[in-house]
């Protein structure tokens, strides 16, 4: 009960110690300082389901500020240029709002919100300065924006500091030991041929766990610097959970195709029972025993990295538990590779949200001045940050319904405070205290539980409220900003379902054929290349490709065989040779030309011609001192590509 109780107690104090440093500094719109605290401790609660994990709403708060900053110059850039035209000045603000939507669809989750943020924060300045009659306001009007958020982000950073932030590191701890078991329990499942659902299941599931593993790492980092040498344990050990899946699942195919690929004495050795992580540590060693028992080419390669990466693993995991200064074997295992970062396969997909949130502002800016209607300004914003907020989510109409709620039912709990309570209270601090406490305490029990339209609501009534310095209580004002906030929601939703994001198709087809120019790029005579580990950024594409065709097995046994083939013959050293060299770099140039081509029938050509190359690149290989099982290997890879071509085109 008191865990449900510390984040409605954190968010009450962070609001009413906003509200009361908004009245003591005399700013003329508390409410900002406000409403900050409520949208920055609220929305990270609303992601997580619950008290946000300490460090996260310090980072949000940064990245808030980042965002304000960012906006303020924007619009003070827009302004000086443009202040003799209006309607230029207008079109260059929403330009600007859509130009950070895009960008904050391209960059990592994590930092999106600062992009967004920008974007319309410059067009509220702007339109607030024009409604008020006088661009000249502008940039008190900025200078007072900036100074009531900081505000509102210092009273979330207290709050959070005095009320028991929630440390993720004992998560983190439970979960490094589970991790192991449940990808031990996955070789099981390989080894002894389980049903193909089964494994894909398991499978599955552990690409679903170690890429929120991986967000666990991220908020660790939040937390402190106190955490860094766990950190960059936890990045490797993120490396090494997909290597373990990787092979585990390429022991399972290899098992199909040849059931004599495994000897018994391995077989039986995997399948006894493992109940905690003291019997899989003695299991590993056994199976490190038994694999130098035999001779080193009859011990299937996928097996022995296996073992290989679980050694690692249970080696950097104490490390993680204990924090302690990373050793020289500890080190050399973190400097083995380079991580290569992912890059977005969802560049139309970011076009599209940008193409919304301008087409929304600059109409709703249309609309307003034709119209000359006295809730316009409010209006505008809400279409601002409803679609600038909704886009980067996977669902983004469904958060624009919340939205579209939350504002609905801002309007009767915001007449009651506006027409009633507040005036009642006006005398008294203490009770403008109370009945404002009262709300977030509220709002902030239903928000932690993902209470659809909680957070819009909460959020909207303390937008029409208008904690004003002095608090005027004119009714005409409380119905122009209530309805402008309902409007601006239902014309954002509007627009998410007139301009339709048909995207899906090209991003699943655009992480497929990066899958396989990964796999064609993993051949190379240079070491340096064969350093870059391209497997957490894979990973990260096929889990993306599991949430946007969800049941679609045969595209995620496509991707993960691709995968495997990618790891195997990265791990292959290819005698150098400029013959070699040159055709590698061919090879990459057509899969570059296949993954560029817009049109079916250029992809369908250039895939075609990289198919020929490959099988000429065998024949090459026949001319050189290369090993049968990179031979096997290329040979896998051409007919996986050539079986496969009509899903890799046609997606």
């Amino acid at each position: 009960m008191i865990q449900f109780l510390r984040f409605p107690v954190k968010l009450t104090f962070a609001v009413l110690l906003a509200m009361l440093l908004g009245f003591y500094f005399n700013l003329e719109t508390p409410r900002w300082a406000v409403m900050t605290a409520g949208i920055v401790a609220g929305g990270q609660a609303f992601a997580a389901g619950g008290d946000p994990y300490s460090g996260a709403l310090r980072y949000r708060g940064l990245l808030r500020i980042i965002g304000t900053l960012l906006g303020c110059v924007a619009a003070l850039a827009i302004v000086m240029t443009t202040i003799r035209a209006p309607m230029i000045m207008l079109f260059l603000s929403c330009l600007w709002a859509g130009f950070c939507v895009w960008v904050s669809s391209l960059v990592k989750v994590d930092n999106s919100y600062a992009f967004g943020l920008a974007g319309y924060t410059a067009l509220i300045i702007i339109i607030s300065a024009n409604a008020s009659g006088s661009m000249e306001l502008m940039p008190r009007l900025a200078v007072e924006r900036c100074s009531e958020i900081f505000i509102g982000i210092i009273c979330v950073i207290l709050s959070d500091i005095f009320f028991s932030p929630r440390s993720i590191k004992k998560v983190i701890d439970q979960e490094v030991d589970h991790l192991l078991l449940a990808q031990y329990q996955l070789l099981q499942f390989c080894v002894g041929q389980k049903d193909k659902e089964e494994v894909d299941k398991a499978w599955s599931s552990l690409v679903a766990r170690s890429s929120a593993f991986s967000g666990m790492r991220s908020q660790l980092k939040m937390e402190s610097s106190h955490w860094q040498n766990s950190s960059r344990r936890l990045k490797m050990l993120n490396t090494l959970s997909l290597t373990m899946i990787t092979h585990a699942t390429e022991t399972y195919l290899n098992l199909q195709a040849h059931p004599e690929y495994l000897s018994s004495a391995f077989v039986e050795l995997i399948e006894q029972k493992v109940a905690s992580i003291a019997d899989l540590r003695i299991k590993v060693r056994e199976l490190r025993k038994l694999i130098h028992e035999y001779p080193k080419e009859s011990v299937p390669l996928a097996l022995s990295t296996w073992v290989s990466a679980a050694s690692e693993y249970l080696l950097l995991s104490k490390g993680i538990r204990s924090n302690v200064k990373v050793n020289g074997t500890e080190e050399a295992i973190l400097r083995r590779e380079d991580i290569v970062a992912p890059r977005s396969a969802e560049t139309h997909h970011a076009m599209i949200n940008g193409i919304r949130t301008f087409v929304a502002t600059f109409s709703g800016v249309l609309f307003w001045l034709y119209s000359g209607w006295n809730a316009g300004s409010g209006c505008m914003i809400m279409l601002a940050v409803v679609t600038a907020l909704a886009m980067r989510i996977p669902n983004p109409l469904m958060m624009a319904k919340d939205f579209l709620y939350g504002m609905t039912a801002a309007f009767p709990v915001g007449l009651l405070y506006y027409a009633y309570l507040m005036p009642s209270t006006q005398q008294s601090i203490f009770l403008l205290c109370l009945i404002i406490g009262l709300l977030a305490f509220v709002a902030g029990a239903l928000i932690q539980r993902r209470q659809v339209g909680a957070l819009g609501g909460f959020i909207g009534t303390l937008n029409v409220i208008v904690l004003s310095n002095p608090i005027t209580f004119p009714i005409e004002s409380f119905l122009d900003n209530s309805l402008g906030q309902m409007i601006g929601c239902f014309l954002s939703l509007m627009v998410i379902l007139l301009i339709r994001d048909k995207s899906k198709a090209k991003t699943g087809r655009k992480i497929l054929n990066r899958f396989m120019y990964a796999a064609v790029s993993s051949l190379t005579t240079n070491p340096s290349r064969r350093r870059e580990n391209h497997l957490p950024a894979l990973y990260q594409q096929l889990f993306l490709l599991l949430n946007m065709f969800p049941g679609d097995l045969n595209k995620y046994r496509l991707a993960l065989t691709l995968i495997i083939s990618q790891q195997r013959l990265r791990g292959f050293s290819i005698p150098p040779s400029p013959e070699l060299s040159a055709f590698h770099q061919r090879l990459r140039g057509t899969g570059d030309k296949v993954i560029a081509a817009r049109s079916v029938e250029k992809k369908e050509f250039y895939y075609t011609q990289l198919i020929q190359e490959l099988e000429k690149y065998e024949q090459l290989l026949e001319e050189y001192d290369v090993s049968v099982t990179v031979k096997e290997s290329v040979h896998r890879l051409t007919d996986i590509l050539t079986r496969y071509q009509s899903t890799m085109i046609n997606i």
